[in-house]
């Protein structure tokens, strides 16, 4: 009897230990199998949550047990979420209750109108383009920032990559990305500004020029400097990337003399002065190439016929036309006709 009473007893004890070791390693262990990024969406049903996480972790028993303590499956945060090794299965329901969202990079560059842009963020937010889009249109909301329209509006637009939650409204971007206008342009850079006598939006327009005619970082403010000379002595900046926003035709290598008649307020060859907004968004490089444009001469510029990337510039028409003359035949060579 008394042999009997201890087995049991020490059985007993086994039993506790084992269970709470189980216990400890359940819920506190490391409970993820692989790392994986979670999206949940305000049409992700619990059932759908949980079926994509539970072949990332392990412990499914002491998931469901604490879940169904925490009341998940009723509220349970949308955002993005990563498991990572380490978390054990406490860590990993309290993320999802309390929505601790990781942030996700967001990234904007080589976008030339609204739409591009409202495609662009809705593959890196939960909203959608159609979302994106009523905020970028938005009239009220662009004179609430003090711009004339959305498409003035879009000089707040810097390409660069940010850091959001990806439940972010579209709302909240734009509030966002205004604050970073505002941090950008500092006393410097405005100071800079009054020497071209331009404002934020037309140094903005003017720099989605330059950015379009050139890549070349170190060429930007000579080419800046064209422009410059041009709207100073009142000429038309005659620009080939502002046909191209005009037509709305970005796959256009070759500007040919019935594009430049395309009656457009954009058009730079029939109007002087810049166009009405920016005709994409411009890298910093080129916002700050026009606020320090280079001094010189020149009223001309043409693409080389090397196609290194970089152009010709020319103080007289005479010397343009060589130039040109020099292009158009390395077109003609390659085939290049439209």
């Amino acid at each position: 009897m008394k042999k009997l009473f201890i087995s049991t007893f020490v059985a007993g004890i086994v039993l506790g230990v084992a269970v709470v070791a189980w216990g400890f390693i359940s819920f506190k262990g490391n409970a993820v199998v692989v790392d994986k990024d979670f999206y949940v969406s305000r049409n992700t049903t619990y059932q759908e949550l949980v079926d994509s996480l539970k072949p990332s972790i392990k412990h499914h028993l002491a998931f469901d047990l604490y879940a169904d303590r925490l009341g998940l499956s009723e509220n349970y945060k949308k955002g993005h979420y990563v498991v990572k090794s380490g978390m054990n299965v406490i860590e990993i329901v309290r993320m999802f209750k309390l929505g601790l969202q990781t942030p996700v990079n967001v990234t904007m560059n080589n976008v030339k109108i609204p739409a591009q842009l409202a495609g662009k963020l809705s593959k890196q937010f939960e909203a959608d383009s159609v979302e994106f889009m009523q905020v970028l249109t938005d009239k009220a909301l662009s004179k609430k920032f003090g711009f004339d329209n959305p498409l003035t509006m879009f000089s707040i637009f810097l390409p660069n990559t940010y850091e959001f939650y990806w439940t972010a409204t579209p709302d909240e971007f734009v509030d966002r990305m205004y604050k970073e206008y505002k941090r950008f342009w500092t006393e410097e850079r405005d100071a800079k500004r009054k020497r071209s006598g331009l404002s934020r939006v037309e140094v903005a327009t003017l720099a989605s020029i330059v950015y379009e005619e050139t890549r070349k970082v170190d060429e930007m403010p000579r080419v800046a400097g064209v422009y410059i000379n041009r709207l100073k002595k009142g000429m038309p900046l005659q620009a080939d990337p502002t046909i191209k926003y005009a037509m709305q035709d970005f796959g256009l290598r070759r500007i040919l003399k019935k594009h430049l008649k395309y009656q457009s307020p954009y058009n730079t060859y029939i109007n002087k002065g810049l166009p009405p907004s920016p005709i994409c968004m411009p890298s910093v490089e080129a916002i700050d190439a026009v606020l320090n444009f280079e001094k010189h001469e020149y009223l001309y510029f043409c693409a080389r016929h090397t196609f290194d990337g970089y152009h010709n510039f020319a103080k007289t028409y005479s010397q343009h036309l060589v130039n040109a003359r020099l292009y158009q035949q390395e077109l003609n060579k390659r085939k290049i006709m439209k």
